[in-house]
């Protein structure tokens, strides 16, 4: 093995060549990461053989959990997309609050959609909504799309199953249901200061109305495009809610255990079987295809072309992070890993810190939020096994990383142009509006988690 200094400049040209990769060659993440991973194992001295068969244990170690995870979410949430489960929240929300108070239901439908349906899918769903409140109020597109964007943001940077968040968890060791429950309490109030408070904010200082070509949508009513009609508001949340209540129930029990309040038996086993992430989110799909799908007249092969549809986008993301997984790994076996913890730990430098800023650099100059997220978290990982940290400080480790992986959203973000161009703003207004929006999240779930971590 080289020597520290070595291995330190070998990490930092890694870096480099990761970001020289993906921004000048152009060439997709998930080959980037790849060679970046070779390039490091080979460049720290490592005999070749072990450099290929830490690719593959990085791979297959990632993947064995992160795919399972990601590939049911994703066919979850594609049932509760496909039967307009995600509009029903919405528009059931925007009743009972009434029009005035739409931009706070929006928030709160964007919070519950994007836990199991994909950002940017949620966002594409639902802001023909934006329009036609916006028409009918004639107040700013923004008034209402910020709110919807917050929640859908929040709780896609923070809460499990979104990929994201799941990759995170399982490269730094953290407990899931530790991971919903911290990202549910500081998710909650960094949504109403990025999403309500904020949209009425700039919502009132930039004026956008409606985009022309997609006017026709506001004729919409309650159907979904295949002319089934919309599901009940409470089975739908029902629904989505099960997984996450069985991972946290899960996480609670282990909790009670270790403060010596309940012991180990067959209702703990069953619990622990009921809580894993693979069990409680099969169970939360079968119902979603019986409850959602066959007793509101789907076929068979609809269910079928359903959750085959879901696996497409998935595999690509699943794909990124299994090479993230494989960099994590060889910084492991390369002693990246130990130089690193050595040296923090002489600095007495938090890691909860470290792992924001190296999530916010790769992100200001990527602008991929999955991949700033597993870099940071390959880089981070390795490092925690220097500090006794409970399963809540790692939790709370997710949420810093996955904060620093969402801050200034610029124009080498797609998300930037996906919001901008379907709200008809100028690149000006959407970093007034969404970068901001995007900064406000960033910074206030590092805040509440470094705040959280002195207590625990």
């Amino acid at each position: 093995m080289a020597d520290p200094a070595t291995l330190l400049l070998v990490t930092l040209l890694a870096i480099g060549l990761l970001l020289m990769l993906v921004l000048w060659v152009k060439l997709h993440p998930f080959l980037s990461l790849l060679i970046t991973a070779m390039f490091l194992g080979i460049a720290s001295g490592m005999p070749l053989e072990r450099v290929s068969a830490a690719i593959q244990n990085g791979l297959g170690g990632t993947l064995g959990f992160v795919a399972t995870v990601v590939g049911i979410g994703s066919i979850f949430g594609q049932i509760l997309e496909a039967s307009g489960g995600t509009e029903a929240i919405a528009k059931t929300l925007i009743r009972r609050f009434g029009k005035k108070r739409a931009h706070w239901s929006l928030s709160i439908a964007g919070f519950l959609i994007a836990i199991p349906v994909f950002f940017d899918v949620g966002f594409i769903i639902l802001v023909p909504v934006v329009y036609a409140l916006a028409k009918d109020t004639k107040k700013s597109t923004l008034f209402y799309a910020i709110p919807l964007l917050a929640g859908l943001a929040v709780t896609h940077t923070f809460i499990p199953p979104t990929p994201g968040p799941v990759a995170v968890a399982d490269m730094l060791g953290a407990d899931l249901g530790w991971v919903i429950l911290v990202g549910a309490v500081i998710g909650l109030p960094i949504t109403i200061i990025a999403g309500p408070l904020f949209g009425s904010y700039i919502g009132n200082r930039i004026q956008v109305s409606p985009p022309p070509h997609v006017m026709e949508e506001l004729a919409k009513g309650d159907e979904t495009d295949d002319g089934h009609s919309l599901p009940s508001f409470w089975m739908v949340s029902s629904i989505i809610g099960i997984p996450l209540l069985l991972m946290v129930v899960k996480s609670m029990i282990e909790l009670f255990i270790k403060l010596g309040y309940m012991h180990e038996g067959t209702f703990y086993e069953v619990a622990s079987f009921l809580g894993h992430p693979f069990t409680a989110l099969i169970i939360a799909t079968l119902i979603a295809a019986w409850l959602l799908g066959t007793r509101r007249g789907y076929t068979r092969k609809e269910l079928l072309d359903i959750s085959t549809k879901a696996l497409a986008p998935a595999g690509m993301i699943i794909l990124i992070i299994g090479s993230g997984g494989a960099f994590k790994q060889m910084l492991i076996d390369s002693g990246v890993g130990d130089v690193l913890a050595q040296l923090i730990s002489k600095t007495q430098f938090p890691p909860i810190i470290l792992a924001f800023i190296i999530a916010a650099a790769v992100r200001i100059i990527l602008g991929s939020a999955t991949v700033s997220m597993i870099t940071a978290a390959g880089i981070v990982g390795p490092i925690l096994d220097a500090y006794t940290l409970s399963d809540m400080h790692r939790a709370l480790i997710v949420i810093s990383i996955a904060s620093g992986a969402t801050i200034l959203s610029h124009v080498n973000d797609s998300g930037f142009w996906l919001v901008g161009k379907y709200l008809g703003l100028t690149e000006v207004q959407t970093l007034k509006s969404w970068t901001v929006m995007e900064t406000i999240i960033a910074l206030g779930g590092f805040g509440f988690a470094l705040l959280f971590s002195l207590f625990v």
